[in-house]
């Protein structure tokens, strides 16, 4: 007779207990009294267990329970997608349609699977590949002589904005910003700003080309690290809110065209630190600040600190930061955020430990790029002795808790809301290219592939340099399973009393599958199935009592499966019960 933790033994059709179940239970009270004095305990146990595994927590993965849920919206599986690779780092990207552009530092592409040094096309700092195929697209033939570090796409998707270092473009001279035709990548001629140093940060109407950087100038005119141009010919506006004491690393347009947020390094703009520590609204045609109440909360800036990104899904917009915080660097927050357009308010803060440097929301949730190694704060996983580094993350788009949990070596967030981390942990190392050892940095997408640059050299343990793809489960292969082969996932037996044999076993995890289901076998007979809720950091000891005969022996397997049907089975061990 066995005893589900979690459950009860299976009744028969008519809601009664199967025959032979009942002759075993009159074979149970004819024990010894020591042995049933063990049926007390075992009730006990399996009370506790039950309150435990009865009610799991929330799912939020690639296949959530119930995705209505806000705290468990579907997301991308964790699948390493083939795609096309580099030899270097991809600092931005943007899609257009089917195709993604990234900007970086390299000089080739190389097909998924192949080596590096191997099957290499030139692309010198910028190319363009299929989202849904992960080719290069041969077609596009850009070149830049030195780094990109911004791209974006006009309103209409005519043209692609790209920023960077550069001073030439397919061998003809650019300073800085170039507009390109999407489909060749042809220098779009007459349109030609002459910026003094870095573009960084680019977003664009109809009408006008908002930029930000590191540049004081434009051709004569002083501008303060930001500038907007016409787009039709790429004349200098006399719009020139004024970034003090840092570069400006991000833009982002609102909605309805009246205002941009800036993000960066900068410690005043328009002369004001709040708004202006390291964020802040202008008014799209004025520059004058804009109330940011954000920037009330989140203050990062300086030589080393600020905000290293911000993007927007149409009803809010999102950030992410950075502090060194063992050089001073002056501020609250590595993490990322999400704010509202409607008024510029706070809407959740992700309080992870580890800077971070890209978001993309997706309509049911937010990815992020970054090096987070404690997200305790938030529920998350906590600090490790050795540190380990999660360099991919997801989190609900809506503000599921607040905060309570202070922090050990920043301000804190106590009382503000936060999101739920979700379950998407694919595994992406670091890289070389920089020298600064970080894995992806940067992230974009649309509702059904996320993509991920940077630097990393594999992906889930597989080559993969630079560029990575993931999907909807519809989209993906759903090979991702139980990651662990640990041996305190197989069955540990203990003979409690006479014909009672005691099954434990430490729940297994999976990259993108909160809930797994787990089915215990006896002597090839499937005993038990049931399903509990994982996390790789909170992984529970689950435990079955097996009623026996008193003296038989008796073999058992585990075979632990996720959603989609990935398995991995225990070795088979047996036990002699007392």
């Amino acid at each position: 007779m066995s005893r589900m933790i979690g459950g009860a033994t299976a009744l028969d059709a008519h809601g009664e207990l199967p025959r032979r179940t009942l002759r075993l239970r009159a074979w149970w009270h004819r024990l010894p009294a020591a042995a049933r004095a063990w049926r007390a305990v075992a009730i006990a146990v399996l009370a506790t267990a039950l309150a435990f595994t009865a009610a799991p927590g929330a799912s939020a993965d690639s296949a959530p329970a119930d995705p209505s849920l806000p705290s468990s919206p579907v997301t991308v599986t964790a699948d390493s997608l083939p795609t096309v690779q580099v030899d270097g780092v991809v600092w931005q990207q943007a899609v257009i349609a089917n195709t993604v552009y990234a900007v970086g530092k390299f000089s080739t592409a190389r097909p998924a699977g192949a080596a590096a040094g191997t099957q290499t096309t030139p692309r010198n700092n910028i190319l363009a590949f299929s989202l849904t195929t992960g080719k290069l697209i041969t077609s596009f033939t850009a070149s830049l002589n030195a780094q990109g570090l911004a791209v974006t796409a006009s309103p209409d998707r005519k043209r692609l904005y790209v920023g960077g270092d550069f001073t030439q473009v397919n061998g003809h001279a650019a300073r800085k910003v170039v507009a390109l035709d999407p489909a060749t990548g042809a220098v779009i001629p007459g349109w030609a700003p002459p910026m003094s140093g870095s573009v960084r940060a680019i977003v664009a109407t109809p009408d006008t080309v908002f930029m930000g950087g590191s540049f004081t100038a434009v051709g004569s005119a002083a501008r303060s690290r930001l500038a907007a141009v016409r787009a039709s010919d790429g004349g200098l506006l006399a719009w020139k809110p004024a970034a003090g004491g840092g570069r400006v690393n991000a833009l982002v347009l609102a909605p309805d065209r009246s205002k941009l947020v800036v993000g960066g390094a900068f410690t005043t703009l328009n002369g004001s630190s709040e708004p202006g520590f390291g964020l802040g609204a202008v008014d799209a045609a004025t520059g004058k600040n804009r109330a940011t109440p954000a920037n009330k909360i989140v203050r990062n800036a300086g030589t080393y600190a600020g905000i290293t990104s911000l993007s927007s899904d149409g009803t809010s917009w999102y950030g992410t930061a950075f502090i060194l915080i063992d050089s001073g660097g002056t501020g609250n927050l590595e993490g990322s955020f999400a704010a509202n357009w409607s008024d510029l308010a706070i809407k959740w803060i992700d309080d992870c430990s580890g800077d971070s440097y890209s978001t993309f929301a997706s309509n049911t949730a937010v990815y992020k790029a970054g090096h987070s190694h404690d997200c305790g704060k938030i529920g998350g996983f906590p600090e490790t002795d050795t540190r380990s580094y999660h360099r991919a993350l997801a989190y609900s788009k809506a503000a599921t808790g607040t905060f309570t949990r202070p922090s050990s070596r920043l301000p804190s967030f106590i009382g503000q809301p936060m999101p739920t981390l979700l379950v998407w942990f694919p595994d992406m190392d670091t890289g070389t290219a920089t020298g600064q050892n970080q894995g992806p940095w940067t992230v974009a997408g649309n509702d059904q592939y996320v993509v991920m640059g940077g630097e990393f050299r594999n992906v889930n343990l597989r080559g993969q340099q630079g560029l990575a793809r993931f999907a909807l489960s519809s989209l993906a292969p759903n090979k991702e399973g139980p990651r662990s082969s640990a041996a305190s996932t197989n069955p540990v037996l203990t003979s409690p009393s006479a014909g009672a044999i005691n099954i434990s076993w430490q729940a297994n995890w999976d990259r993108d599958n909160s809930r797994l289901s787990y089915r215990l076998y006896r002597d090839g007979t499937l005993i038990s199935t049931r399903t509990v809720s994982s996390r790789f950091w909170n992984r529970p000891t689950i435990q079955q009592l097996d009623l026996v005969p008193p003296g038989s022996t008796h073999e058992y397997k585990l075979v632990v499966t996720d959603t989609f049907g990935n398995t991995k089975t225990s070795p088979t061990v047996s036990l002699r019960a007392k």
